[in-house]
């Protein structure tokens, strides 16, 4: 081999050398962000899971507050026990099936 051909040589597997290492760089960035992004989809499945408790006992509180009294108390109060007896029933013609 002559000497330009060497220097030719030379700098590809410079080159190549350079791509692999921005290969591996990339590749563990990428692998970081895969990781970041489920626990992100952890913390987001487990904060919708208190929004429902809470939703509920937000629920239940107003129920509450509805039977203690209160101007329009026991019409709001007589709504849910309605919603709930029909959901129960809903419920038992399911299971009946």
């Amino acid at each position: 081999m002559n000497q330009e051909q060497q220097k030719i040589f030379e700098s590809l597997r410079e080159k190549i050398k350079k791509i692999i290492s921005m290969y591996e760089n990339e590749k563990d960035v990428n692998n970081k962000l895969i990781s970041e992004k489920e626990d992100l989809l952890t913390k987001l499945i487990e904060r919708e899971e208190e929004y429902k408790e809470l939703l509920k006992k937000y629920e239940l509180l107003k129920l509450a507050k509805s039977f203690a009294g209160g101007e329009g108390g026991a019409h709001d109060a007589k709504i849910k026990i309605n919603r709930m007896v029909r959901e129960i029933d809903k419920c038992i013609a399911l299971a009946s099936k």
